[in-house]
């Protein structure tokens, strides 16, 4: 029989995919980008294309500048795309440096699900909040201070100060240990709530960490894989269309 959810002392978070619709957000930011592919080209005023050459270059990218911050890291796969797309930025121009710098910028932009805010209040009742995410502080802060205006956070992780991204599983690790020290949550009562089966619910299981997938898109996900492929590879606990379907079943679990 699967543990209560009552059982946990804390949830730990991604972010973008999860609480922030991501796709939505990254869609628009690539607007520009957009308006320089010719009529006619197979990607102008597609959405799920540009998404996935987007995961390919970010995966590329994260995997070879660790270190990299977050902002930094897209302006570089909006320049990568271009140039796949067959539209490449000049380099030298002042104009590619303002578009670059605008899509990394874009993320504090990015909105959140519907349900998410909301969701959040009511898990925050229950359980320490921890983030665990692959964006800068500064990228997460203006998504603090925007969409998720109003919601605390016990911890913020984020790969800026780990030095990598997820899914190595150094991320995990520094969250299971600074979260244990900062806020006496043990590695058995944390649950990893996520979208991304790749980069969040694979390292989870290898940490030793129940996982919770909100499934938001499902297998049609831009983002994080698909649970065919990966089934091997994960263990989810916990398995929910959207964040508030998680918080129905908490409250209904601690009513117990």
């Amino acid at each position: 029989m699967e543990r209560s959810l009552a059982s946990f002392t804390a949830l730990s978070f991604d972010v973008y995919a999860t609480l922030i619709d991501w796709e939505s957000g990254i869609s628009v930011a690539l607007g520009p980008l957009n308006t320089r592919l010719p009529d006619g080209h197979p990607m102008k005023n597609e959405r799920k294309g540009p998404l996935g050459l987007f995961t390919h270059f970010e995966g590329i990218l994260e995997a070879e500048f660790p270190g990299m911050p977050y902002t930094e890291l897209l302006g570089e796969v909006y320049e990568a795309m271009a140039k796949e797309l067959g539209v490449p930025l000049d380099p030298a121009s002042s104009a590619t440096k303002e578009e670059k710098s605008a899509f990394g910028n874009s993320v504090g932009a990015w909105p959140a699900f519907p349900d998410t805010v909301e969701a959040l209040k009511r898990l925050a009742e229950r359980y320490k909040l921890i983030v665990l995410s692959n964006v800068d502080k500064t990228a997460f802060e203006k998504t603090r201070t925007g969409p998720l205006q109003g919601i605390e956070f016990s911890a913020v992780y984020t790969a800026q100060e780990i030095g990598s991204y997820k899914p190595d599983l150094r991320n995990f690790e520094w969250m299971i240990g600074h979260a244990e020290r900062d806020l006496g949550v043990r590695r058995d009562g944390f649950l990893h709530v996520a979208q991304a089966l790749k980069h969040d619910h694979v390292p989870a299981k290898k940490a030793g960490l129940k996982s919770c997938w909100i499934e938001r898109a499902g297998d049609d996900a831009a983002i994080g894989g698909r649970l065919e492929d990966l089934k091997g590879d994960v263990e989810l606990a916990y398995r929910f269309k959207t964040l508030g379907g998680l918080a129905a079943a908490v409250e209904q679990d601690f009513k117990s």
